[in-house]
């Protein structure tokens, strides 16, 4: 019977399988940074006879259909943001910096308000965009999964040398 993983191990494992593919999107997050993920369609004329509407980058609405099917949304996003009383974006990207593993779920309710909450009020869509908070969601995820497989990589490597070192199968420099 197999050891249950640890909630480092499916923190490495969620990341890996879900998201990870999303990193492919940094390189365009890193470019349109502070830009607006929209444009308003005002051609032909439409702007006298009705009201001009946002049109979408397409990077970013593969991004968000993607992410919206996710098992990084998390439905209960608006209690991440009343439970650490987030108002501003510099609310969201104190608490971003702040996330270690153990709050992971933060920023998936980070993630998942821009992107569900976009469906609702879609200037969300571009206004994460805008301020870089995937940028900063998905760069801290990735930062949060390298530091803790290193950080198993090393206990395990620990507790090989220490069973080598029980056997007294130490080093050759050892013998001496």
């Amino acid at each position: 019977m197999g050891q249950e993983p640890t909630q480092q191990e499916k923190i490495i494992a969620e990341f890996h399988e879900v998201a990870e593919p999303f990193l492919s999107y940094l390189p365009w997050f890193e470019q349109h940074a502070g830009e607006p993920g929209s444009e308003l369609f005002e051609q032909q004329g439409i702007s006298e006879h009705s009201l001009s509407f946002p049109v979408y980058d397409a990077t970013l609405m593969r991004f968000v259909k993607e992410a919206g099917k996710s098992a990084l949304m998390d439905r209960n996003y608006r209690y991440v943001y009343s439970r650490n009383h987030i108002q501003s974006h510099k609310d969201e990207y104190t608490l971003i910096e702040r996330t270690t593993w153990r709050t992971w779920d933060q920023l998936k309710g980070i993630l998942s308000y821009y992107v569900m909450g976009g469906r609702v009020r879609a200037t969300l869509w571009s206004e994460g965009v805008k301020a870089s908070i995937y940028l900063k969601v998905l760069r801290k995820m990735k930062e949060i999964a390298g530091s803790l497989e290193a950080k198993l990589d090393e206990q395990k490597l620990n507790e090989i040398g220490d069973i080598i070192a029980e056997c007294g199968l130490g080093k050759p420099e050892d013998a001496e």
